[in-house]
């Protein structure tokens, strides 16, 4: 997989000679073949944008090649071919070694590059941070937290150890421990076992729906307060939002989550600390599994962050539940 870190001049203008292999196919079939590092949409849009000339004048998607002509790319970098940029990104790192990365990741910092976000986000910064990750696929990546949530991510920084990492997520044998701050008092502990998927009207959340992938959520409260309640929960599975729709589905949403609190009448709170929170209460706590360099159990654990720890002694000043 090629990325800007193998080839910083990928921007750079591109000459070359079109071989007489390519006779008979259209401009863009033909560019496709000797530049298959760019899509063919992309080059398409190139050519309408007239950054390919032919031999001199402007080329046209559909001009036929006869081979032997010169081509000139004028490549634009466009959202996608950014997302592979490293970027001078401040990372807290929890470990490191040969093998893994594990990351502290604040809240605010997308994972990985998309649509709206092709830069400025963790996969940036770690490219920067270890360029030889741009050879890997997602740089390593391989699982996500969404951007609001803070915490523990692990990355791979070979391929064998991706390799490893995956296969322990599909066994569900990474163990990953959140705390959360949600509105109510949720039971002492309980496990909460319901199939996630697109929600059928609103595309862009997630929902408890017949339909969707198997996912298990087993959390414990912690401590009570008047409004809400410090919840540890922990994924066997890693569906999209699966905590925030988990708890949101048993009457228990996360405090700060515009996305899935709906109704609910913890979002008019009479206390600021709780109803301006400005993020889901969310934070990846602990992570634990199987080292890929040495098949040792290895775990590490940090703390909650500064927005977290301020609402908890906002909601213990407030008292426990009457």
């Amino acid at each position: 997989m090629s990325s800007p870190t193998d080839n910083p001049d990928q921007y750079a203008a591109i000459e070359l000679i079109v071989p007489v292999s390519c006779a008979g196919l259209r401009l863009d079939q033909a560019l496709a073949r000797l530049l298959p590092q760019h899509s063919r949409s992309r080059l398409q849009s190139w050519i309408q944008e007239g950054r390919v000339i032919l031999d001199g004048a402007l080329a046209t998607v559909r001009q036929k090649i006869r081979g032997g002509e010169t081509v000139l790319v004028h490549p634009a970098a466009g959202g996608a071919e950014l997302a592979y940029h490293p970027e001078d990104i401040a990372l807290d790192i929890a470990h490191e070694d040969e093998a893994l990365i594990i990351v502290n990741k604040p809240a605010g910092l997308v994972v990985h590059p998309g649509s709206g976000n092709w830069s400025g986000t963790l996969l940036n910064a770690l490219l920067q941070h270890a360029p030889q990750l741009g050879r890997l696929p997602r740089a390593g990546i391989v699982h996500r937290l969404d951007k609001d949530t803070s915490g523990l991510l692990a990355i791979a920084k070979t391929e064998v150890a991706q390799t490893c990492l995956v296969r322990q997520l599909q066994a569900r044998s990474v163990s990953r421990d959140y705390l959360a701050i949600v509105f109510g008092h949720p039971a002492r502990s309980g496990k909460v076992e319901a199939p996630i998927g697109r929600h059928p009207l609103r595309r862009t959340t997630m929902a408890v729906v017949a339909s969707g992938k198997p996912a298990v959520t087993y959390y414990r409260t912690l401590e009570q307060f008047a409004e809400c309640a410090l919840v540890d929960c922990k994924l066997e599975t890693g569906r999209t939002h699966q905590i925030r729709v988990h708890l949101q589905s048993i009457g228990h949403p996360l405090v700060g989550d515009r996305l899935y609190l709906g109704k609910h009448p913890g979002k008019r709170s009479a206390s600021p600390a709780i109803s301006e929170f400005p993020r889901q209460a969310l934070h990846a706590t602990a992570l634990a599994l199987d080292h890929p360099a040495t098949g040792k159990r290895v775990g590490w654990q940090v703390g909650l962050p500064e927005d977290m720890s301020d609402l908890l002694a906002a909601l213990r000043s407030r008292g426990s539940p009457s």
